[in-house]
């Protein structure tokens, strides 16, 4: 199999267009399955609009309520409204390696697990990391089924920069998740 991969000059937003052009190249050569993060719902409103009406099952991952500070959601409601209407599904979780370990380690100064692991993953981009979690946490809410080959979408801070192919797996069985082919990403 011959793949190209589009390197990006830097990360960021600019680069979404770019890549939800990839991720439906992959649905129309028989992809099924998309999963795409979204913080306040525009990348993950895009994808929705572009793959609308094609045989394809789209999960748009938010972040948890109280991510960024307490009490406050920042996906946008007209986002998620838009995503529904154009077929989408949404699940909003708790970031797998933004968990409860998190707080213990801010408390303690400690290294837990899932802290390695994300480290480990951004050595790869922030994307790459993303777009593992991202499939994990659709698996966990039985939006897409394991063991599939998953178009997955992410970015760094805001927008879309990476296009990962993954085997998914759901979190409990995280070591049978595997990146089968890394389809764009920045080089910064």
């Amino acid at each position: 199999m011959i793949r190209q991969v589009e390197y990006f000059e830097s990360s960021g937003r600019e680069n979404s267009g770019r890549c939800i052009e990839i991720t439906s190249q992959l649905v129309n050569e028989g992809c099924r399955h998309v999963v795409v993060a979204t913080t306040v719902g525009t990348t993950g409103a895009a994808m929705a609009r572009q793959l609308e009406g094609k045989n394809v099952n789209v999960v748009v991952v938010t972040h948890s309520a109280g991510f960024k500070e307490p009490n406050h959601f920042e996906f946008l409601p007209e986002h998620r409204d838009e995503i529904l209407r154009c077929g989408a599904k949404i699940y909003t979780g708790t970031i797998l390696t933004h968990s409860i370990e998190t707080a213990f380690s801010k408390k303690f100064d400690g290294l837990y697990p899932t802290m390695i692991v994300a480290q480990s993953l951004r050595r790869f981009g922030e994307g790459v990391k993303v777009c593992c979690e991202i499939v994990m946490e659709a698996c966990d809410g039985s939006l897409i089924p394991e063991g599939e080959e998953v178009a997955a979408l992410a970015g760094t801070v805001r927008g879309a920069d990476t296009v990962c192919i993954i085997k998914s797996a759901a979190s409990k069985r995280f070591l049978e998740l595997k990146v089968l082919e890394i389809l764009a990403k920045p080089r910064d």
